[in-house]
């Protein structure tokens, strides 16, 4: 429990001084957009490609890695569905809900990864994403076109988002360079090795600054719901699946990670672009990213 704790304290750390950088407004206001997509078009994909390439996956069990997180988003999923049609719930904050479920934070992941394990760990949270990332993302935007008919389902919409999303585009390039031996030639690895060291920890800063502390006591019910759904119950439903598909050792720990993080921030950009509930949106990234510096060192201490 202590490694655990010590492996994720520096994350929420780092957090928290991005909510307080930006309270203060340092280094300002203009600052926090442009870093997010500096980090998010640049710096996040050189980390993937320069840890995929290089990596070891002869022994990562990668199909049962990543079937144990797809079979807990479509358990969720669909158990939210059917709970829809049950209580009574409007379309628009149902969708957060969804979305608060489902998705996950990858700085938080990669971070919990490389600080769990090195290279070796973040090899295996990028395949994590690049398994359930295209899934969440059909789900997601169905979910936000169905439940608020504020616009209709658009598959080339949805496989343009997808193919043009950075962290599958990086992790593409990474596991193909890997898989046909080439590796990082021509001394690209010292060029992205650069680029990678900024990618972490100025992510965790932008997560932290994306924090709306002022929404915590909006909908606290659905924050809770959504909070237990992906903090609790996911990380159960990986446990299981992994048992069953046979994922051990270090494979096992990072799934368990992997499904313990809080939604991701970019939910709320998809909530404002298709009419969710994005105030509500923002009140459950805040509040899921706060309650899991308790339940991920708690969840890996139980289920690991």
């Amino acid at each position: 429990m202590t490694d655990i704790v010590a492996a994720i304290a520096p994350i929420f750390c780092l957090i928290i001084l991005g909510t307080v950088l930006r309270t203060l407004n340092f280094p300002g206001e203009a600052f926090w957009p442009l870093s997010a997509r500096l980090v998010y078009f640049l710096l996040l994909p050189a980390l993937l490609v320069n840890t995929l390439a290089p990596a070891d996956l002869t022994n990562a069990a990668v199909l049962p890695l990543g079937f144990s997180a797809l079979i807990a988003v479509l358990v969720i999923a669909l158990g939210l569905v059917l709970l829809k049609g049950i209580v009574h719930l409007e379309g628009r904050a149902f969708t957060s809900i969804f979305q608060g479920a489902i998705r996950h934070n990858s700085y938080i992941g990669l971070a919990g990864a490389a600080s769990l394990f090195g290279t070796s760990g973040l090899a295996l949270m990028a395949i994590l994403f690049a398994f359930v990332i295209p899934i969440v993302n059909v789900l997601c935007v169905s979910a936000l076109s169905y439940y608020t008919a504020e616009t209709t389902v658009s598959w080339p919409r949805i496989i343009k988002s997808i193919v043009k999303n950075p962290l599958i585009i990086g992790c593409l390039i990474g596991i193909t360079l890997n898989m046909t031996g080439l590796g990082l030639p021509l001394g690209s690895g010292e060029v992205l090795g650069l680029l990678s060291r900024a990618a972490l920890p100025l992510g965790l800063l932008i997560v932290g600054a994306d924090l709306n502390m002022a929404l915590m006591t909006r909908s606290t019910g659905a924050i809770i719901f959504s909070s237990g759904l992906k903090l609790v119950l996911y990380p159960l439903i990986v446990a299981l699946a992994c048992g069953w598909l046979g994922v051990t050792g270090e494979s096992y720990v990072i799934a368990v990670l992997f499904a313990a993080l809080p939604t991701s921030t970019s939910a709320y950009i998809l909530a404002v672009e298709l009419g969710g509930d994005e105030k509500l949106m923002a009140a459950i990234i805040t509040g899921q990213t706060l309650i899991a510096g308790l339940t991920m060192p708690l969840m890996l201490a139980w289920l690991v």
